[in-house]
Order: structure tokens, then C-alpha cells, then sequence
């Protein structure tokens, strides 16, 4: 009834100007939002001034600022340039130093405890010893693809402890440090890589492509950057179920260049959805630099176009990953809304065993990188805190090694999934046309068995 009343209100007022100062004046002041009119001007020739209107009397009411619902943005009589150099970087947050030793006056409030220190560097090494033996079975034609995460363990690692084990993970391609962090073991690993009958994907992506449901963990496409906005979506579906977790989705610099990156962003932010945008800055998106990639203040400096809050953080410290992690983590919580870290790291690695990156940057670079290693970083902190020894780095680094040897010649020696298991699990009953088309697969298959491998169930 009051808002009803207000409307006649409103009626008759721009019915009143439109009578005394014309058509254009109304039209004006019947685009003023809020459900209430400014009070004009009198006929005494008095300046007023109600929400944001100024005028005098005999002239029409002119806007001080636009405004449109919660948006209200200051008008001015200068016509100036933008720059956005005038504004300067978003600076990055680190603990440690390239050499292991903390920055800070006071680190107390970035500190972890033993436990979870020591598992995060154990993860780390492991990782790191995974990735070396993995890659090196790849050269050897075991497999046929691989990817290193190689100067980006404590980005993934430090991230994966921050998180949740009910917090969803969309993941880009170079964060099985996550699936690690939750229990994945390396002989789980080695059967995705090989596509053996253990797979939890049944052999039909690509290696380093895992999924885990009962880790909350989507399973990895390769096309960039369709993760994000699935994972605006599943955030969203989230919030409206009222999940106890968030989402999380990485993604690398490059991926930014995406519109998905942008579609994504928007989605979450106008929803209010619950997740975190994770970056990997890592330097290079395959042979593009990234000052190649983009001008302006990185990936997130974007975040404020998009009403969203953002962390720049080192991601080669990993009690800084962790931390971020955790306060951009609280953050969501509190508010059910998005926000943007962008991690900065650097990738020594090759892209993946597709890639020969001496091709497009200096060998020179890749060595200075590497000195900084992220893993050794930690390391030295854990030593300079009594937490980690010598004798302790030479057990966990040998015994690391031979679980890795070991299950990759016990995924190798596993049978292949069946050849029937291409057409399988998309429906109930297989459809007369995917029928027609096994049929033809299998008699090719048992006409040219050298293509295929000796173990596969072809029926």
C-alpha cells in the first residue's frame, strides 16, 4: 500500500512538471530511481539540492551523479584519461625468501604446526619424485602423455592443505598434487596413466586426465578453460542446495585469455556464487610469455571489474599458498561470494612431453628459475625450525623413488579395460546406432590385432 501510494505520489509530481518547466524536465525527473521524487525548484529561485539533483528555478533538475540501483557513480566537469599505471600493482604476499628464510618481523600469525608442516613438505617431495619418474616412463614410451607441475608444488600443495576435503576441485591439468593431498596413492596414479583395468576413468582419457568423485574432485578435460564456468555453475547449484563446501577451480594465466575466463567471472560474482578462482601464474601458457598474454596489472587486477576481491600471492612459498588459501577460503565462507588469487610461480618444466620449451626461452632462464625451487624453500625453513633433517630427506627421497619404480611396472603388467567399455555407461541400454558402430570397431579390432594391445578384451 505504501509503495502503491508513493507511485501516485510520483505521478502526480511529474505530471506537475511536466505542466511547469515542459516534457524534458519530466522525463528527467521521473528517471530519478529510489520511488521518490527530488523537491524542485520554487518559484522564489532557490538552489536545491535532493538526491543528487541540482537546480534553480525556471531550469530543468540536473543529475550530481548516476545512479542505478545500488550503483551510484559522481559526475564531473573535467574530462580526464584513465590511467591505470596511476594506480600501480597489486603487490604480492609472501613468508618465505627465495633462500627458506621468513620476511616477516612477526611470522606468528603465518606459521603452521609440525604435523601439518611436515606433511606438506612429504606431499611435496613426493610429488616432485613422482613427477620425475612419471615423465621419465613417458620418454620411454610406457605411456603416452604426461605433465609435470615442476616449480609449482607448494602453488598445489600449499593450496590443497588450505582447502577443505568437502570443498570441490575443477582443476585445469597440473594439479594432481590436490588428488595427492586427499589420499590418492601413487599406485592409483601410475593405473589412470596407463589406462589399465583399476582406472577409475575405465581407460578413456588421457593420462594425467584423473577424476575422483569420492575426493570431490571433477575429472580433468583437455580443452582450456572449459572448467570455469562449470565450476561458477556448480557453486551456484551449491549455494542453492546449501553444501557445506566450496568450489575451487585452477586455471593458468593463460586460460584468463579465454572468454570462459570472463564468462565465468561475471557468473560468479553477479550470483554471489561461493568458490574460489585459483590461478597459476607460471610465466608461460604453453611458448607464450606472459607479457604476451596480457597488458595491465596481471590476472588479479581483474577482479575489480568484476566486483571481486582478489590475493596476489608468491606461489612458490608454500606457507604462503597456504595461508592465502585459508583466508580467501574464510572469506567465501562468510560472505557466499567469489574471490580471485592469482598465484605467482614459474614453470620449469616443459609444458608436457609434447612440448620442447628450450625452443622458446633461454636455457639461461629455466636455470635461474629452477635455483629458486619451491620445494627446497621449504626444506630449509623446516630444517631452521628443527622439524626435518638431513637423514629424514634420505629416507623419505629413496623410499619415495622405489614406490614410485614399484607401481609403475605393476600398472604396466594390469590388463587393459575391455574394448566393449567404449560404448558403456552413457546409457542404460546401448542405442541401435552406437551398437552398429562397436560392431564395426570390433571387427577392424580382430582384423588388425597389431594395432591394438595384446590384453584387451576384444568381444
Amino acid at each position: 500500500a505504501r509503495h502503491r501510494e508513493r507511485e501516485r505520489e510520483r505521478g502526480r509530481m511529474i505530471r506537475y512538471v511536466a505542466g511547469r518547466w515542459g516534457a524534458s524536465a519530466a522525463l528527467r525527473a521521473a528517471r530519478i530511481g529510489g520511488g521518490s521524487l527530488p523537491e524542485l525548484p520554487t518559484s522564489s529561485g532557490r538552489s536545491v539540492v535532493v538526491r543528487g539533483y541540482a537546480a534553480k528555478a525556471g531550469e530543468a533538475a540536473e543529475p550530481s551523479f548516476y545512479e542505478f540501483r545500488d550503483r551510484k557513480i559522481p559526475f564531473v566537469s573535467q574530462l580526464d584519461i584513465h590511467e591505470p599505471s596511476l594506480t600501480g600493482g597489486m603487490p604480492c604476499f609472501r613468508v618465505l625468501d627465495e633462500t627458506g628464510q621468513c620476511v616477516l618481523d612477526d611470522a606468528s600469525a603465518y606459521e603452521v604446526d609440525e604435523e601439518l608442516g611436515r606433511k606438506m613438505y612429504e606431499n611435496m617431495v613426493k610429488l616432485q619424485t613422482m613427477d620425475t619418474l612419471f615423465y621419465e616412463a613417458q620418454r620411454q614410451g610406457r605411456f603416452s602423455f604426461y605433465m609435470t607441475c615442476f616449480g609449482e608444488e607448494a602453488t598445489v600443495i600449499g593450496s590443497a592443505a588450505g582447502l577443505d576435503f568437502k570443498d570441490h576441485v575443477f582443476a585445469q591439468y597440473r594439479e594432481h598434487g590436490v588428488l595427492m593431498w586427499r589420499g590418492q596413492t601413487f599406485q592409483e596414479f601410475a593405473d589412470q596413466c596407463y589406462g589399465n583395468h583399476r582406472d577409475y576413468n575405465k581407460g578413456r582419457q588421457m593420462p594425467v586426465h584423473y577424476g575422483r568423485k569420492d575426493m570431490n574432485f571433477q575429472t580433468i578435460s583437455s580443452p582450456l578453460c572449459t572448467q570455469l564456468p562449470q565450476a561458477a555453475g556448480a557453486a551456484y547449484a551449491n549455494k542453492l542446495a546449501n553444501y557445506d563446501g566450496i568450489t575451487v577451480t585452477y586455471f593458468g594465466e593463460g586460460a584468463a585469455s579465454e572468454g570462459d575466463f570472463h564468462a565465468a567471472m561475471n557468473f560468479a560474482s553477479t550470483l554471489a556464487c561461493p568458490m574460489i578462482f585459483m590461478c597459476r601464474n607460471n610465466g608461460w601458457a604453453i611458448s607464450t610469455p606472459s607479457d604476451e598474454q596480457y597488458t595491465g596489472d596481471g590476472i588479479a587486477g581483474r577482479g575489480s571489474a568484476y566486483g571481486m576481491p582478489a590475493i596476489r600471492v608468491d606461489g612458490m612459498d608454500a606457507l604462503a599458498m597456504f595461508h592465502a588459501t585459508t583466508i580467501a577460503r574464510d572469506y567465501v565462507v562468510k560472505n557466499q561470494s567469489p574471490i580471485l588469487v592469482e598465484a605467482m610461480s614459474y614453470r620449469t618444466s616443459h609444458h608436457s612431453t609434447s612440448d620442447d620449451s628450450s625452443r622458446y626461452r633461454e636455457l639461461s632462464e629455466m636455470k635461474a628459475w629452477k635455483a629458486r625451487d619451491p620445494v627446497a624453500r621449504f626444506q630449509i625453513w623446516l630444517e631452521h625450525k628443527g622439524w626435518w633433517t638431513e637423514e629424514e630427506e634420505s629416507v623419505l627421497r629413496a623410499e619415495s623413488r622405489k614406490a614410485v619404480m614399484k607401481v609403475l611396472d605393476m600398472a604396466e603388467r594390469e590388463q587393459k579395460r575391455p574394448l566393449r567399455d567404449l560404448v558403456e555407461d552413457v546409457y542404460d541400454v546401448v542405442p541401435e546406432h552406437l551398437e552398429k558402430q562397436y560392431q564395426e570397431i570390433k571387427e577392424f579390432a580382430k582384423k588388425h590385432k597389431h594395432l591394438y594391445p595384446n590384453d584387451i578384451l576384444i568381444e
